[in-house]
């Protein structure tokens, strides 16, 4: 894996008793409660023994061996992921399968594992806010598919805003990159380079299902990833639409790593949670996008 150099979010510790695996899940989950997740999703603590201490968390998109190695490394006695290592039912986590591999390790190891994904996408804020944010996007932000269940109004998938100044197609294009992590598929640009770029939609992680609310929203662009051929391409072809832009996957998601572990601090009550309990949070700087090189024709 490539690994993409940041800043560490660090929750400052002091001499205070440690937090158990209860108390972290039970503040995490005031602020993404699992209720919000999808139906189809799996969310919540995957291992782990609830009365166990936890004072190191690492955040990171996906629940990879990597991820498991900076962990080990660093110390941490919990990692929260936003991508499952569970989506899909199982019949076995023996340790010569991937996903069981990495089940035996944790235990091994006496980390936990917790995952929140889609209860985190809906959230407000939430994956496409801090999304909404690397991109350059100020003001306030609106859900681009709001969740009938929020009486609000202020919970859904994706985000739409605007940019504080506005900008050409291939600026932004690069403003977008400069924000997000460096990935080797880097970003696509589908649409005129000379448009202005005033309204944005973004969603965090694969959101072609997204294009007819992000047309429906009259935006100039929407910044998404894992767009397929034929509906990018079917799209564009539709005239007055937005833009697209499309970037990878991991990268789309990263950004909301830091407002989770801020997000958990503030429900622990940062100088004294549970019980005066304090944890020490950190974001994974390894970058664990399934793509690691593009070869391009000369």
């Amino acid at each position: 894996m490539a690994v993409w150099t940041v800043s560490l979010v660090l929750v400052s510790t002091s001499t205070t008793p440690a937090a158990t695996l209860s108390d972290v899940t039970i503040a995490f989950e005031e602020v993404y409660p699992p209720t919000w997740a999808a139906s189809w999703d799996a969310v919540g603590l995957v291992c782990g023994d609830p009365l166990q201490p936890v004072e190191k968390i690492l955040f990171a998109v996906d629940p990879v061996d990597a991820v498991v190695d900076e962990a080990l490394t660093w110390g941490a006695d919990l990692i929260i992921t936003h991508h499952p290592l569970m989506l899909r039912g199982v019949t076995s986590v023996a340790a010569n399968t991937p996903k069981g591999r990495i089940v035996h390790r944790l235990i091994r190891s006496g980390v936990a594992l917790y995952t929140a994904h889609t209860n985190a996408d809906t959230a407000s804020p939430g994956v496409s806010d801090a999304l909404a944010r690397a991109v350059g996007l100020t003001g306030p932000l609106s859900p681009l598919e709001p969740d009938t269940t929020d009486p609000e109004g202020r919970r859904g998938i994706g985000r739409i805003g605007e940019l504080a100044t506005p900008l050409l197609l291939r600026d932004f294009a690069d403003q977008v990159t400069q924000g997000l992590p460096a990935t080797a598929g880097g970003v696509r640009v589908a649409g005129d380079l000379d448009r202005l770029i005033t309204t944005v939609a973004v969603s965090g992680g694969a959101g072609d299902s997204l294009l007819g609310a992000a047309r429906a929203a009259e935006v100039d662009v929407y910044v998404t990833s894992d767009l397929r051929h034929h509906p990018a391409s079917e799209f564009i072809e539709q005239s007055g639409g937005p833009a697209l832009i499309d970037t990878a996957h991991f990268a789309s998601e990263w950004p909301w790593l830091a407002d989770g572990a801020a997000h958990l601090g503030d429900a622990l009550g940062r100088a004294g949670g549970p019980n005066g309990a304090t944890v020490e949070t950190r974001v994974s700087t390894t970058v664990t996008d399934a793509w690691s090189q593009t070869f391009q024709q000369v």
